[in-house]
C-alpha cells in the first residue's frame, strides 16, 4: 500500500509539471507518517548523509571544469580535428560530429552540454553542404546519446558514489561500448549520406590533421590528466576533478585567451545551480528509494522479473528497455537513481558484474534522452535547429533502432565492458 501510494503521487506530481526533485521529496514526506516506524528525521538525516562523500565533491568540480573548456575555446578546435580526421569520408560532416562528440564528450562530461554545443557549431554548416536539418538534428543527438559513455561522466561519478563502485573503472568501462556504438552510428550515417548524395568536407591532407592536431593539442591534455591522474593513482577522482578545473582555467586564460572574468563569472554562476540541482535530486531519491526499500520492494518487482526468465541477458535487456523509457520522461541521472536499488541486487543475484550493469544503465537512460518525443536531449537538439519536434522524430527512429541494437549487443556481450577496466585495473 505504502510502494503504490509513493510511486502513483510521484507520478501524479510529475504530470502536473513539479521537478522531479521535489516530486520525490513531497511523495516521501507525504508517505512517511504512515510507513510504521519511520520518523521523520529520518529526511534531513538521509538528505545530509547522501551528498556527504568525498567523491562526490567531484560533480561540482567536473561540472566547472566542462564549463570553463567549453567556453575557453576547445569545442572549436576538436571539431576541426574530427573534420581534418574524417571529413574525406562520403557524409564527413556526420562523420565529424560523431568523431567530434566522442573528444568533446571527454571535456565536457555533460550530454545536454553536449548536444547543444555541437547543434550550435554544426547545424549551419550542414545545412550548407545540403543536409536537411531534422536529419542534421537526428545525426547530433545519436552522437551525444553514445557520447555520454565517453568519461568524465557526470552520472558514472554519481552511480559510482551511491554504490560505492570505483569511478576510475567506470570511466574505463565506458570506452569500447561508446566505440561500438558510435561504429553503428556512422554506418547509418554513411548509408544516408550515400543514399541522400551528401558531400565529402574536403580531402584529406595530412598538412590539415598535422595543424588541427597542434591546434588542438592543448585541449586534449584534459583526458590524459583525468585518466592519468585515475589509472596510475596518483590522484581519487575528487582531487583529478580539481586539477581539471585549474588546468581549464589557465588554458582558457592564458592560452586561447577566450575566458574573461565575466565569463567566469557566469560559468561560477551555472556551474554552482547545476551542481546543485544534482546533489538535490541524489539527496531527495536516496529517501525516496529508502521508502521503497524498507516495503521489500525488490523481491516483489525480482519475482516478476525473473519470472519472465533467468537469463542475465534477458534481464539485462528489460532492465534496458525500462531505462530507455524512464530516461525519455525524467532524464539519465534520476532513473538511475531509482533504478539502482531496485535492479541492482537482482542482477548480482544473477550473476551480473556490478560495473557492466551501470554501464548499461548509463547506455540505456543517454538513449532514453533522445527518445522520440519527449527526449530532453532531442527537444534541445530541436530548439538549436529551430524546427519542430514532430519532424525530427522520423529520421530519428532508425538512430534509436540502431543504437539499441548496440545496447542489446553489450547486454550479450558483457566482456566489452569489463575488459578494459580488468586490463589496465586489475578488476
Amino acid at each position: 500500500m505504502i510502494v503504490a501510494a509513493l510511486i502513483a503521487l510521484f507520478v501524479a506530481l510529475m504530470a502536473l509539471g513539479v521537478p522531479i526533485a521535489f516530486a520525490m521529496g513531497v511523495a516521501a514526506i507525504a508517505v512517511i507518517p504512515f510507513a510504521g516506524g519511520v520518523p521523520m528525521e529520518m529526511l534531513t538525516h538521509r538528505l545530509v548523509m547522501s551528498a556527504d562523500s568525498f567523491t562526490l565533491l567531484a560533480i561540482p568540480l567536473f561540472v566547472l571544469a566542462g564549463s570553463l573548456m567549453e567556453t575557453g575555446g576547445i569545442a572549436g578546435r576538436l571539431v576541426n580535428l574530427a573534420k581534418a580526421l574524417v571529413g574525406f569520408v562520403r557524409g564527413g560532416l556526420g562523420m565529424a560530429v560523431i568523431v567530434g562528440e566522442m573528444f568533446f564528450s571527454g571535456i565536457s562530461g555533460s550530454t545536454t552540454a553536449d548536444v547543444s554545443a555541437m547543434a550550435a557549431m554544426l547545424l549551419p554548416s550542414m545545412k550548407r553542404s545540403g543536409y536537411p536539418q531534422e536529419q542534421s538534428v537526428a545525426i547530433i543527438s545519436a552522437s551525444s546519446a553514445m557520447g555520454i559513455l565517453i568519461p568524465p561522466c557526470i552520472t558514472m561519478v554519481v552511480f559510482g558514489g551511491v554504490t560505492n563502485t570505483s569511478v576510475a573503472a567506470l570511466f574505463l568501462a565506458g570506452f569500447l561500448p561508446a566505440f561500438v556504438l558510435a561504429v553503428l552510428t556512422a554506418l547509418l550515417v554513411y548509408y544516408y549520406a550515400l543514399r541522400l548524395d551528401l558531400p565529402t568536407a574536403g580531402r584529406f591532407s595530412l598538412r590539415n590533421v598535422w595543424r588541427a592536431a597542434v591546434d588542438s593539442l592543448i585541449a586534449l591534455g584534459m583526458p590524459v590528466i583525468i585518466f592519468g591522474g585515475l589509472i596510475f593513482g596518483v590522484a581519487t577522482t575528487t582531487e583529478v576533478a580539481s586539477f581539471a578545473v585549474v588546468y581549464a582555467a589557465l588554458v582558457g586564460f592564458f592560452v586561447y585567451r577566450e575566458l574573461t572574468l565575466l565569463k567566469l563569472w557566469r560559468i561560477l554562476v551555472e556551474s554552482s545551480v547545476l551542481s546543485g540541482v544534482i546533489l538535490l535530486l541524489l539527496g531527495l531519491s536516496v529517501v525516496y528509494t529508502y521508502l521503497l526499500a524498507i516495503e521489500d520492494i525488490t523481491p516483489k518487482l525480482g519475482k516478476i522479473v525473473l519470472g519472465v526468465s533467468h537469463d542475465p541477458t534477458v534481464f539485462l535487456v528489460i532492465t534496458s528497455v525500462i531505462a530507455i523509457v524512464l530516461g525519455a520522461v525524467i532524464e539519465v541521472l534520476p532513473t538511475g537513481l531509482l533504478l539502482i536499488p531496485i535492479f541492482l541486487p537482482l542482477a548480482q543475484q544473477l550473476g551480473v558484474d556490478k560495473i557492466h550493469f551501470l554501464t548499461l544503465l548509463v547506455a540505456a537512460g543517454g538513449l532514453g534522452m533522445f527518445l522520440p518525443p519527449t527526449g530532453v536531449g532531442l527537444l534541445i537538439g530541436c530548439s538549436v535547429g529551430n524546427i519542430p519536434v514532430t519532424k525530427a522524430v522520423r529520421p530519428m527512429l532508425p538512430y534509436v533502432a540502431v543504437l539499441f541494437v548496440g545496447i542489446v549487443v553489450l547486454c550479450a556481450f558483457p566482456s566489452v565492458t569489463t575488459i578494459v577496466p580488468r586490463l589496465v585495473l586489475g578488476r
